[in-house]
């Protein structure tokens, strides 16, 4: 993430960035700060529901719940040692103003962030659309180790043994069987008297189709809305997206400035010109030549935030684009540099392109300026600090207080998807820099968790990963999302056919789980939400219908037989 819009996600509360996997140190301690300052908005709001304020944000004002759930399901796998009989609260709310009695839970699972984040789709969106179309019961259910759902009182590396997706998976079934809603004991809401549908976006869509699968008496269906049921270690694909879909020349562009930092910075055509490059982007103070290619990479990863939904939208992928796509200078204050940028281009090896290059490389250097020097001396801190990939004491630190420390080990220890540009293919100009290797983006494994061996990506793999499927199990993806190349969606497999029992929709041009997001009915507009947004959801509501309507006849069955 660049530094400006870093400092702004520091300040929001809006939805976290799903499967970050390549976060500077700054990052981290941004991202510890902001799901703190979540946690405070959230009991803020809850704490005067009498007397709400105007500004107050609706869904905020949903109570939480707690359920004990065992620390650890799986007494007899030796990676859990020493075993604990021990609790803790897992959090969740519901919304029961659309339920009728037999009506479906909708369970969204909230994945690797706080479950707050994912309160407004109790209001709009998918789980509001499918309760409403269902008479069914709404839940946003929060992982294990976000939020507040902290099993132990630190996040050292041994208390986060039990932050694996099998015990997440183990709380899900847990929850499903113990779970009593307030207010609705009348009803049986067990998964033995109604059905339980699963929905999860990003890494909560791979789990809940894990989940689908491993638990098919517990959960009756589930929806994987971009679930990377692929896991891959060096996941260098993540740039397939923007290279196929990103607008006029953003990518051809970006691929061979790209070049011309690696063949200065990795010594093609001689390193006499590394502090040159580091200089005309304003960053000359970055000691380390893969945190400064790090650190002007950011642009081409925007594709991943862009939204129909203005409330999530974020315009700096187009911004960059628009930038690297355009010979006219966007931004006046590098026209100074202009003969530096020619001899940079000189030096490696595209002297035959500065007419066509050199205003998109100013551009860049004026979109980064932006971006990241600017706010960073904003700061008052190094470009060291702000830039760094590498910083022992900091990865040490594992209070509480430290929740930045929960994905990243999960990845590290069985996910994977580090991004590099190491990975791709030699005949293939890379996105970002080849400097961007296993060795950078795998330093916080090694400093914070001492796992220095590969990410255990079998683990996940053993549950199917591109070619997972099973009966009312929905797949659902976006066309030009950064994270297709890890899911059953992904280009180069076999299309499959759709049906009812198990529905498939590739979205078009939607980038990452677009299909959650909702607005209220005051919101809409004859463009808002696109049609292909209202297509996806209204085929969603269709088979979930058919799915409570199969359980329906199934409960009835059962009933008939034990009758006669």
């Amino acid at each position: 993430m660049a530094w400006k819009s870093l400092l702004a996600a520091a300040l929001s509360l809006g939805l976290a960035e799903a499967l970050q996997t390549k976060a500077t140190v700054r990052e981290l301690q941004a991202s510890a700060q902001r799901a703190a300052a979540k946690e405070l908005n959230y009991h803020s709001a809850v704490s005067r529901r009498s007397n709400v304020v105007a500004d107050t944000d609706p869904s905020l004002l949903y109570p939480a719940y707690n359920l004990s759930v065992p620390i650890d399901h799986f007494h007899n796998d030796s990676i859990y040692e020493p075993h604990t009989n021990a609790s803790f609260n897992l959090r969740y709310w519901f919304d029961a103003s659309h339920y009728q009695e037999g009506g479906p839970v909708i369970v969204l699972q909230s994945g690797e962030d706080t479950g707050v984040d994912r309160l407004p789709y109790l209001q709009k969106g998918i789980v509001s659309i499918l309760a409403n179309a269902t008479g069914g019961l709404g839940v946003i259910l929060e992982h294990r180790y976000y939020g507040t759902s902290f099993p132990l009182p630190d996040l050292s590396t041994e208390s986060l043994r039990f932050l694996t997706t099998d015990q997440a998976l183990a709380d899900m079934a847990y929850f499903a069987k113990h779970v009593q809603f307030e207010g609705l004991d009348e009803y049986d809401l067990s998964p033995s008297n109604v059905p339980y549908i699963a929905y999860g976006g990003s890494y909560a869509g791979a789990f809940v189709a894990f989940l689908r699968k491993l638990y098919p008496d517990i959960y009756w269906g589930a929806i994987s809305s971009s679930g990377v049921t692929e896991a891959i270690y060096d996941f260098w694909q993540y740039y397939e997206a923007a290279q196929l879909f990103a607008p006029g020349d953003c990518a051809t562009n970006t691929q061979k400035l790209t070049n011309v930092v690696d063949n200065i910075l990795i010594g093609k055509n001689g390193t006499d010109y590394v502090q040159q490059l580091k200089d005309v982007f304003g960053l000359g103070n970055i000691t380390r030549s893969d945190d400064f290619a790090n650190a002007i990479s950011y642009g081409i990863s925007y594709l991943q935030n862009t939204n129909w939904d203005p409330a999530e939208n974020d315009t700096t992928f187009g911004t960059y684009c628009d930038a690297v796509s355009s010979t006219t200078l966007q931004y006046n204050n590098t026209a100074s540099k202009q003969s530096q940028v020619v001899s940079l281009l000189e030096a490696a090896g595209y002297g035959n392109q500065t007419a066509s290059l050199t205003g998109p490389f100013l551009n860049y250097i004026g979109f980064v300026a932006d971006e990241d020097v600017t706010p960073c001396a904003q700061e008052g801190l190094t470009q060291d600090q702000c830039f760094t990939n590498y910083n022992t004491t900091y990865y040490e630190l594992d209070d509480i207080s430290q929740t930045w420390r929960s994905w990243p080990y999960q990845y590290c220890f069985e996910w994977g998807y580090l991004q590099t540009g190491s990975g791709v293919p030699k005949d293939q100009l890379p996105l970002i820099s080849r400097l961007i290797d296993l060795n950078m983006t795998s330093a916080v494994c090694k400093e914070a968790f001492n796992i220095t061996t590969p990410s255990q990506v079998e683990r996940i793999n053993k549950w199917g990963g591109f070619n997972i499927s099973y009966p009312r199990l929905a797949i659902i993806g976006g066309q030009h999302d950064p994270w297709r190349q890890a899911t059953p969606l992904a280009l180069g497999l076999p299309n499959r056919t759709s049906t009812t029992d198990e529905p498939v929709h590739l979205i078009p041009a939607a980038v990452h789980h677009w299909d959650e997001n909702g607005l209220f009915p005051n919101q809409t507009t004859a463009s808002l939400p696109p049609a292909t947004i209202k297509d996806v959801q209204a085929l969603e509501v269709q088979f979930v219908q058919a799915w409570v309507a199969e359980w329906e006849h199934e409960k009835a069955n059962k009933m008939k037989s034990r009758t006669t």
